[in-house]
């Protein structure tokens, strides 16, 4: 059959090249219509043995187990129809296309090509048999199919309905569904032959799902029955797939479990806790630390004394004080003559870093070195030199810190911030230059984006994690608003009120385009605009494009109140703390994700003043936004908020896993799936403790791809 042909079950079995029965290592060129080239294809979508295409999942399914007759297509439906051919004919509207008309016994419908060759023209000829598949338009002809699925079917072919649904693949680009499914339907033969496909899951764990065993669950999912609740199947619920997904989402447990035992094999400097530097830091703060600050640093502490690395998570809502924690756990690892690495993911959150940590540690005798992409000649070789004499005790920057030409002295610990905006490979290539003497760096990861407890059994299994739950004293909740872009005229009324009593605000301009200058530009008529309309107040511009002194600057300046409006994009989302700023509008909120914008919004309500958020939105609002704005104005929990956005975008959009590689799940879906996790962590405690010889190739068989990033 051509690219155009429907499936069918085949009336005999495909001629398979084989003669080895191990499915785990027999290439896919051992099967037929597999060549080179297919093999490449296959090889984008991480298919590379028969075993492979076993555990590639369908996502969705089509029945076409039916013939529907004619006069019963609804527009909008995909059906499988089957009629004789009254003609055909090239008719010119717009587009070219080819109308090719079919009867049954019921009535009459068309099917329409656009793209076509003389020779399909001819084979579509008056007085054939044609069995079709394709989504029901209505067309200028009426009823239409556009580009179905067809075969021609001889009269004395007695062409029977298939007898399962039919899968639809996750594809690439050249790889037709027809080709993929063909392909999969000889694994599956291979399958049925041979029966040494080892399922490492214990026997009870298969009747809790009611499934007898792996190969019947990997049959049923790949197809399924014509009597099989499709709604069950497309929502992920049937047993065959809770029973793959369970051990899917064991394999990441056992995965994450190992790689924290490789771990704790390595040796870490121990980094004794030194009083005189942190109890006089302490004693200068112009704040007393809260209990859930004292109890974090104290699970920190305890960690950099040992001498097994530490990799601990701290995460803590916006404002919660996590900056504290880091500079504390600085000040241990200077106290035991080591250098300390901090990265943030932008510029701006690596400089205010820079200006936290030296205000803070003024006094102390501390050695403080800044270090990014835009730091460049003579500033940049001092910096370089400062760093690998061992002369700067603490290094502030972005990514920049993981280049080659960056040597470090005697790195003892690493301090991440919005770890989940890092790609893993530029984590392990900062983790790797410390381990020159011998030593691997202790891991502190911070970030304000809560994680919900979903993702943190299955996607943080291996690290250790405190939670900063307590907002220091005199924080005021913000309240939200949301209101349509026609409001404009008193929203800058509000601004007018809350900057006159001495107050300041920020103005947040957000785009749909990812390009920063069109951000940029957005930022500048904004500021324009405002200068014009709101005369008496200095207002203030800061976006991405802006050199680094002009950041500082304009930043110092609205620390200082000479500003009293700040207009910004979205470079204010994280670590900017200026207490008096009590008013945050911002523009276009429909165009971010609820963890952006609960970010933003934690740029105000950080002093005892009331503060407010206005959500200045465009109409129409289409559900998700309507959604993700409601849920915003509802509520100022961050952790409901993560659980939320990860229940609209899905974990891998939540963690920036995109870029990870590590948490891409075959069929696994963790907002779905969270009711096995509990189930997960106890079976994955008792594998390691009863079943240790299957762990490895239960990894194998769903992470083997990406098990190399599993030292981060």
């Amino acid at each position: 059959m051509s690219s155009q042909s429907i499936s069918s079950p085949s009336t005999s079995s495909p001629a398979i090249r084989a003669s080895s029965n191990d499915l785990t290592q027999m290439p896919l060129t051992r099967l037929q219509g597999v060549g080179p080239a297919l093999e490449k294809k296959f090889a984008t979508l991480n298919i590379h043995f028969v075993l492979d295409l076993l555990f590639h999942l369908p996502f969705r399914y089509q029945d076409r187990t039916r013939v529907t007759p004619i006069a019963a297509l609804q527009v909008g439906s995909d059906v499988v129809i089957e009629g004789r051919i009254l003609g055909n004919a090239i008719v010119f509207g717009r587009r070219r296309s080819l109308l090719v008309k079919i009867q049954d016994q019921s009535g009459v419908a068309n099917l329409r090509f656009f793209h076509f060759s003389a020779a399909q023209k001819s084979s579509l000829a008056e007085g054939k048999r044609i069995r079709c598949f394709g989504e029901v338009k209505w067309g200028r002809s009426g009823i239409e199919l556009y580009h179905p699925e067809y075969k021609i079917i001889d009269e004395q072919d007695q062409f029977p309905n298939t007898t399962t649904l039919t899968p639809i693949y996750p594809s690439t680009d050249g790889l037709q569904q027809n080709r993929l499914r063909n392909t999969i339907e000889q694994a599956l033969l291979l399958l049925k032959q041979h029966s040494n496909l080892i399922d490492y899951l214990p026997a009870e764990l298969n009747q809790k799902f009611g499934i007898s065993n792996l190969k019947d669950a990997l049959l049923y999912i790949h197809q399924p029955p014509r009597n099989a609740q499709l709604s069950q199947l497309e929502d992920g619920m049937h047993p065959a797939q809770q029973r793959l997904a369970f051990e899917e989402l064991l394999a990441h447990y056992l995965c994450l479990r190992r790689l924290r035992d490789n771990a704790q094999q390595e040796k870490a400097p121990s980094l004794k806790y030194e009083p005189t530097l942190i109890s006089v830091l302490i004693k200068n703060l112009p704040f007393e630390l809260t209990a859930a600050q004292q109890r974090v640093f104290s699970d920190v502490s305890k960690d950099l004394a040992d001498t097994k690395p530490m990799l601990r998570l701290v995460q803590g809502d916006v404002g919660s004080g996590k900056t504290i924690i880091a500079i504390l756990a600085a000040l241990q690892a200077v106290g035991s003559a080591y250098q300390v690495a901090v990265m943030a993911p932008t510029e701006i959150l690596a400089e205010q870093h820079f200006l936290n940590f030296t205000e803070l540690l003024e006094g102390l005798g501390i050695e403080i070195t800044f270090l990014s992409g835009k730091i460049k000649g003579k500033k940049r070789v001092e910096a370089l030199s400062l760093i690998s004499s061992g002369q700067a005790n603490i290094i502030i920057g972005t990514h920049a810190l993981f280049q080659d030409e960056v040597l470090f002295n005697r790195l003892g610990l690493m301090i991440i911030d919005e770890q989940h905006r890092f790609g893993v490979h530029q984590r392990l290539a900062l983790r790797e230059k410390g381990q020159a003497q011998g030593e691997s760096p202790h891991q502190l990861i911070m970030t304000a984006t809560p994680i919900p407890r979903t993702l943190m059994m299955s996607a943080y299994a291996d690290l250790d994690c405190s939670i900063i739950d307590e907002l220091p004293p005199g924080r005021s909740p913000v309240n939200t608003v949301l209101l349509t872009e026609n409001r404009r005229p008193q929203v800058i009324e509000r601004i007018q009120e809350a900057c006159s009593n001495g107050r300041q605000a920020y103005w947040v301009c957000t785009l749909i385009e990812e390009s920063e200058l069109l951000q940029c530009q957005a930022a500048e008529v904004t500021f324009a605009h405002l200068q014009q309309q709101l005369k008496n107040l200095q207002v203030g511009l800061i976006h991405g494009r802006m050199k680094a002194k002009e950041k500082s600057e304009i930043m110092n300046q609205f620390k200082a109140q000479k500003i009293q409006l700040l207009v910004a994009t979205t470079v204010i989302e994280v670590g900017v703390d200026v207490p008096n700023a009590s008013l945050m509008i911002i523009e276009n909120p429909e165009r971010l994700g609820l963890a952006q914008l609960h970010q933003l919004r934690g740029r105000v309500g950080r002093g005892s003043e009331k503060s407010h958020c206005l959500l200045l939105y465009q109409m129409p609002l289409s559900n998700l936004s309507k959604q993700r704005l409601e849920i915003m104005r509802s509520s100022n929990d961050g952790f409901y908020i993560a659980q939320k956005d990860m229940e609209i975008r899905g974990p891998g959009e939540v963690l920036g896993t995109r870029q990870t590689g590590l948490m891409e799940h075959k069929i696994a879906n963790l907002s779905r799936d969270s009711h096995l996790l509990e189930s997960v962590k106890t079976w994955g405690e008792r594998m390691r403790d009863q079943h240790p010889a299957s762990i490895g190739p239960l990894i194998d068989r769903w992470l083997s791809v990406n098990q190399q990033y599993g030292k981060v």
